[in-house]
């Protein structure tokens, strides 16, 4: 069974996808982080991904990027080490963009993605999911927020974490985001004709959870 969960940055897609998994048994992948670990790659690398998009081809296709299930959630490894905790900074977010606009990147991770979702039941979040990577999936649904609630969220998540941030540079990331994932060539952010539009901008965690998972129940 395939759940398939998209939106623009910052929706809470994450969040909710991995406790709808862990209710409903699921296995939850993250798509984007798989985008984050490339992008980690290329800038460890000294790759500039938008100048030299060819060098963050070759780069992402030579690292070894894979996803567990582990007692604490899901866990990203490139190359072997673990960079769950290195992977959610804003230069990674836009990185993460970035070498998401390639073609050749997202044809190599959507490979990956699929060969996941063959095997197992899963709830699988991103920015095309619905459209592209699992088309055939039962339930599609589409979450968003207005943009300053959505960075209002990632603000107060970054400094959870002590990143060193303010609103409005978040905000302005978050829009820069936006548009570079909508306007893609390939496979750009939009919602599946035939999913559910979600709006969280005026709800609260558990009302958007209870949301979704009525939802998913009603389509299952």
């Amino acid at each position: 069974m395939k759940i398939a969960v998209d939106g623009p940055s910052g929706a809470g897609k994450s969040t909710l996808s991995k406790d709808i998994a862990a209710r409903l048994g699921f296995v939850y992948i993250d798509t984007g982080a798989m985008y984050r670990a490339a992008a980690l790659a290329c800038l460890r690398a000294g790759i500039n991904i938008k100048e030299h998009p060819e060098k963050a081809v070759e780069t992402v296709r030579r690292s070894a990027i894979d996803l567990t299930a582990e007692a604490d959630g899901q866990h990203i490894f490139l190359n072997g080490e673990d960079v769950t905790g290195l992977i959610r900074t804003p230069e990674i977010s836009m990185g993460a963009s970035d070498v998401s606009a390639i073609p050749e990147v997202r044809l190599c991770l959507v490979e990956l993605q699929r060969a996941l979702a063959e095997t197992r039941n899963v709830i699988m979040d991103g920015r095309d999911i619905g459209t592209y990577v699992l088309p055939d999936a039962p339930v599609k649904i589409f979450l968003t927020a207005t943009p300053e609630t959505r960075a209002h969220r990632r603000f107060l998540e970054l400094q959870e974490r002590g990143t060193s941030c303010d609103y409005e540079t978040v905000l302005a990331d978050l829009k820069q985001r936006d548009k570079n994932d909508s306007t893609r060539a390939f496979a750009p952010l939009k919602a599946a004709e035939d999913s559910i539009l979600v709006d969280t901008s005026a709800l609260s965690y558990e009302e958007s959870l209870t949301k979704l998972l009525s939802i998913i129940k009603e389509r299952l």
